[in-house]
């Protein structure tokens, strides 16, 4: 057997998918079902139980799965410790990003980092943040940039990049544009175009109506802050966003501060562990770059 087959079997073990596997590895599917047969054949067993809709494990698999993945991270880790001897960083980095941010600094950290170890291979990902919390915590992903609702999550670092209020965003003519003021409960008499759940800037939402006992109307849901701002602009509903996400669609859309909704939307980095050391150097690169956020935009990095 060698490594290769071993990570196809904790794909697959992980996915429980072929397909999915597939895609992960970055191989056609039929390849990563025949590297699986022939560790079959090697080890005189089989690995997976294919006759249901998902793939599962038999009773060999489970018990080979824990000592492939042993035998993954030692073999990261012997890549990992010569590089580190050498002064070069090798491996592999998965990182997440939450959908629908327009922010461009975490590119930027990518670049910068690629740039002086292109022997780390990067692959990006996007998702809820939920579930991007769920991937660090589960070692799936290395370091993620999430939204979170007024702290970062327990258990993990993190660098805190943004942090600011939630606004109701509304087309000229609309009553919440006459006013200089805006209320939680001035906004739920409106129909609310917002993010989905899962994500950073809903949860500050969804809590804040809870702690008033209120109900809003979500008419519509979007992942992107484009979507929501132009739903929002042919009078579908109040947008609801962050101070930052807002600031772009000045010209189309008149953006009032959520007065009684105290708690900040957050948009941070997070990551479980440094004792990879190209968690590590990107860390510092990403620190670089969100320094770097633009004032004119309504950006406003946190020390």
């Amino acid at each position: 057997m060698d490594l290769r087959q071993l990570e196809y079997f904790v794909a697959v073990a992980e996915e429980q998918n072929f397909t999915r596997a597939a895609g992960r590895v970055h191989i056609s599917q039929s390849g990563v079902s025949a590297q699986i047969r022939r560790l079959e054949r090697e080890l005189g067993a089989e690995l997976f139980d294919r006759s249901g809709r998902t793939v599962t494990l038999t009773v060999a698999g489970s018990a080979a799965l824990e000592h492939a993945r042993t035998a993954l991270a030692a073999a990261e880790a012997v890549g990992q410790a010569v590089g580190q001897v050498t002064d070069l960083i090798r491996g592999r980095l998965t990182v997440g990003m939450v959908i629908g941010c327009t922010l461009t600094p975490l590119f930027d950290a990518l670049a910068a980092f690629h740039r002086v170890h292109q022997g780390v291979e990067i692959s990006l990902l996007e998702d809820n943040s939920d579930r991007l919390i769920e991937g660090v915590r589960a070692d799936v992903i290395d370091l993620a940039l999430i939204g979170t609702a007024g702290a970062a999550p327990d258990g993990l670092d993190s660098l805190t990049v943004i942090s600011e209020r939630l606004v109701a965003a509304v087309p000229t003519g609309h009553p919440l544009a006459k006013q200089r003021r805006v209320s939680l409960r001035d906004l739920v008499a409106h129909p609310i175009v917002c993010m989905p759940s899962g994500t950073g800037l809903r949860a500050v939402f969804d809590r804040a109506c809870a702690a008033q006992s209120l109900e809003p109307s979500v008419a519509l849901q979007a992942g992107a802050a484009d979507a929501i701002a132009d739903l929002a602009s042919r009078g579908l509903g109040v947008a609801v966003l962050s101070e930052s996400m807002a600031a772009g669609y000045r010209e189309r859309l008149t953006a009032r501060v959520i007065d009684d909704i105290e708690t900040p939307a957050l948009l941070a980095l997070i990551w479980k562990s440094t004792h990879n050391p190209a968690v590590r150097e990107l860390i510092v690169h990403s620190r670089q770059a969100f320094t770097k956020l633009d004032p004119a935009r309504g950006l406003s990095p946190v020390p």
